[in-house]
C-alpha cells in the first residue's frame, strides 16, 4: 500500500469512527444536550488526530498494519464477535441512560474517568512509539523481533493495559453506571485474546519464550 493510500484510508477509517460513535450516543440519547458525551468525544478524538498525523509522518508502515483487521487466528475472530457485542451494547446504554436518567453520576466522576481514558489512550501511543509491530490482528510478520524495552520491560502486553483502563473508565465517562457491567466483561475477554496471543507468538516469533522468562508478567506485575 502506497503513502497516498495509507493517508485516505486513515482519514476514511477516522471520519468513519467519529460518525459512528456520535449516532450511538447520541441517537440513544435523543438530544443534543449530553455534554458527557460531547467531552468523551473531545477526550479520544482530539489526542486521535495528532497520533495519526504523528504516525502517518514518522511511521505509516504501523498505519497500514492497525488497518489490518482480517484476524487469522479462529479463537481471535470469536474474541472479536465476543468484543464487537459488547462494544455494541455498551455504547448504546448511556445514551439510554442519559433519555431515561437511570444514573446520577456526579461531575467529578466524569471528569475523573475523562482523565483516565485520555491516560489511557497516551499510554498505548506510548506503547505504539516503542513497539512498531503493534498490529490490530495477531500474527507474526517478516522480520519482526521481540520487543523488550519501554513498557516491555516490566509487563508482556502494555497496550491491553491502556486499553483496559480505557474500557472501564468510559460508561463513567459518559454518566452511566448502567453501562459499566459491560465494559467490565472486557477484561476476562481481553485475558482470552492475551492466552491465545502468546501461543501465536511462541509458535511463531523467534525469542519470545526466552524473552517470557525473564518479563514474568503479562498484564500487572506481581499478579499476572
Amino acid at each position: 500500500m502506497d503513502s497516498g493510500e495509507i493517508h485516505k484510508r486513515a482519514l476514511l477509517r477516522y471520519v468513519a469512527a467519529l460518525a459512528v460513535i456520535c449516532i450511538v450516543l447520541f441517537v440513544p440519547a435523543g438530544t443534543l444536550d449530553y455534554w458527557q458525551a460531547w467531552a468523551y468525544i473531545a477526550v479520544i478524538f482530539v489526542p486521535a488526530t495528532c497520533v495519526i498525523l504523528y504516525f502517518l509522518k514518522k511511521d505509516p508502515k504501523f498505519m497500514e498494519r492497525r488497518m489490518q483487521a482480517k484476524e487469522k487466528e479462529a479463537k481471535q475472530r470469536l474474541i472479536i464477535k465476543v468484543s464487537a457485542v459488547i462494544f455494541a451494547i455498551g455504547f448504546l446504554l448511556p445514551g439510554l441512560d442519559r433519555r431515561f436518567g437511570w444514573s446520577d453520576v456526579p461531575t467529578n466522576y466524569v471528569i475523573a474517568a475523562d482523565a483516565l481514558v485520555f491516560l489511557g489512550y497516551m499510554f498505548v501511543f506510548w506503547v505504539f512509539r516503542v513497539n512498531s509491530y503493534a498490529s490490530r490482528t495477531v500474527q507474526v510478520e517478516k522480520g519482526q523481533k521481540v520487543i523488550s524495552t519501554g513498557p516491555y520491560a516490566v509487563i508482556r502486553h502494555p497496550m491491553y493495559v491502556g486499553m483496559l483502563l480505557l474500557y472501564v473508565a468510559t460508561p463513567i465517562a459518559l454518566g452511566s453506571y448502567v453501562a459499566l457491567p459491560l465494559f467490565l466483561l472486557m477484561i476476562p475477554v481481553i485475558v482470552l485474546r492475551i492466552l491465545n496471543e502468546e501461543e501465536v507468538l511462541r509458535r511463531g516469533l523467534a525469542g519470545y519464550s526466552q524473552y517470557c522468562k525473564k518479563t514474568r508478567y503479562r498484564l500487572l506485575p506481581y499478579i499476572w
